[in-house]
């Protein structure tokens, strides 16, 4: 299990200049859908929040996030260097196999059972069950590092293969630009997408992905909203997704300094979009759950 935040809430660097120093001296790493990737999760999820939802997720958001919650996505990324405790629960990795078992694969590299990033997603949504209640945990930190969870999980190569790091360590070539597997999944698909169909405007991709939620994937968010476990957050689901996503898509026809071009993207392209709405509507759907009570099991979710 994710460590409860009340161990970590020391305040984050008072000296912004050495935090942005220290942000862009640090080693370039590929660990999660990149900024872009985390926002439009976001800003997918903000939509389908209920009234009671919303207004508890405004009243945890910090001051510096403008009332928008796909502001603060981002955030787990920008504080793992400071929050090392945290790395591991961004991805959880299997044993070169193409499923996840939890009791096998959710623990960091000392074997501590829960961290990885399954149980923080269930750990963080535990915590947030406490809000109006006196609690020792900082609930502005719990929603923000779920919001990020949420959206790492879907993200096929955060559920890897241990080898290789989830494909960290597969160098290979993104049409001219050298980069590795995993970089391509976090940022590399989305970024062409952006600048080849909607003209390099990250909003219009948003407002693109929300229009398939209503028109050609709203017979499948009934699917996807769908959870065995009303009271949690069907985390190990999602994993059990990604794993097959990434033995499917992610790694096949791929070895070490090959050139991904148009044959790759166009084929996996879609698998990204449909991850990053399948994201936003699971995040909406675990913070109803925890805001607006069970009633929310009984009705779909609605764009607000």
């Amino acid at each position: 299990m994710a460590p409860p935040p009340h161990h970590h809430q020391r305040t984050l660097l008072l000296f912004p200049l050495v935090f942005l120093l220290l942000l862009l001296l640090a080693p370039p790493r590929a660990d999660a859908w990149g900024k872009e990737g985390h926002i439009m999760v976001c800003q997918i999820a903000e939509k389908y929040l209920s009234e009671k939802a919303a207004a508890a997720v405004q009243a945890l958001l910090p001051e510096s996030a403008g009332g928008e919650l796909s502001a603060v996505c981002p955030w787990a990324d920008q504080v793992r260097w400071h929050y090392h405790w945290s790395s591991p629960l961004h991805y959880v990795n299997t044993p070169q196999v193409c499923n996840f078992k939890y009791s096998r694969d959710c623990h960091n590299s000392r074997g501590e059972q829960g961290m990885c990033v399954v149980g923080a997603i269930n750990n963080y949504t535990k915590q947030l069950y406490s809000y109006g209640q006196k609690t020792s945990y900082n609930l502005t930190e719990s929603l923000m590092f779920l919001a990020h969870f949420v959206g790492d999980v879907h993200q096929p190569l955060h559920v890897g293969y241990e080898d290789d790091e989830g494909g960290n360590t597969i160098v290979v070539h993104w049409y001219r630009r050298k980069t590795n597997l995993h970089h391509v999944w976090d940022v590399s698909i989305i970024d062409t997408a952006i600048k080849d169909f909607y003209n390099k405007s990250m909003d219009t991709m948003v407002e693109a992905l929300k229009m398939n939620l209503t028109g050609g994937w709203s017979d499948d968010i009934t699917r996807w909203e769908n959870c065995k476990n009303k009271w949690a957050t069907c985390a190990n689901d999602y994993a059990i997704e990604s794993i097959h996503y990434s033995c499917n898509y992610a790694y096949k026809d791929v070895e070490q300094d090959i050139t991904l071009g148009d044959d790759y993207f166009f084929t996996r392209y879609p698998v990204v979009e449909k991850r990053l709405a399948q994201a936003g509507i699971r995040l909406a759907l675990i913070l109803n759950r925890i805001f607006d009570g069970d009633k929310v099991d009984d009705i779909p979710l609605q764009v607000q």
